[in-house]
């Protein structure tokens, strides 16, 4: 994986955008609402950009985007590498046979899914998300993943909460890129 050291000034623009809601989904959770970056077309295009950056060269067939706010980044992503798109999604969304695991997040547990022929053996796959907390999610998306016989080549997340050390529950040769750290 390529090396990228970002300017300052633009991993700042992308820290001020993204803004926090006290007690949401529950009291004592602080959410963190990429929805400011979603609205400044410079924000974005540099969010999507500096996204790519690490994983340039790399030969990948699939991003697989982690419901709901995985798909924004993830499809672009996917577009500008030339890899198809999976949607790892929550219950009961996906139509066809699918395939799913539970997992534990940081104010409770939770469940994803994914096409049972979203992946073929030895499909090279980044996982994306907009942000990773306790790394639960990430963690069964790259259980999805494996179980079909695909290759987890890296995650990416647009913010990593580091206090919740969810680095710790993801492989630990597999490169993770995190556009910021709190």
């Amino acid at each position: 994986m390529k090396t990228t050291t970002h300017n300052v000034k633009d991993i700042e623009l992308i820290r001020n955008k993204i803004r926090d809601i006290p007690d949401f989904p529950k009291k004592g959770i602080v959410f963190k609402d990429i929805t400011p970056i979603l609205q400044d077309p410079e924000a974005l295009m540099l969010t999507s950009r500096l996204l790519l950056e690490p994983f340039a060269g790399q030969q990948v067939d699939m991003i697989a985007g982690i419901e709901s706010r995985g798909f924004i980044f993830g499809t672009r992503m996917a577009t500008d590498m030339n890899a198809g798109f999976v949607p790892v999604r929550k219950p009961n969304k996906l139509p066809a046979d699918k395939i799913s695991v539970e997992y534990e997040l940081e104010y409770g547990y939770d469940r994803l899914e994914m096409h049972s022929d979203a992946i073929k053996e030895g499909d090279r796959v980044i996982i994306h998300d907009d942000l990773m907390a306790t790394g639960g999610s990430a963690r069964a998306a790259s259980e999805l993943i494996r179980s079909l016989g695909g290759v987890v080549t890296g995650y990416s997340f647009v913010l990593e909460l580091g206090f919740l050390n969810g680095r710790e529950k993801l492989e630990p040769d597999v490169p993770i890129h995190s556009l910021l750290k709190i």
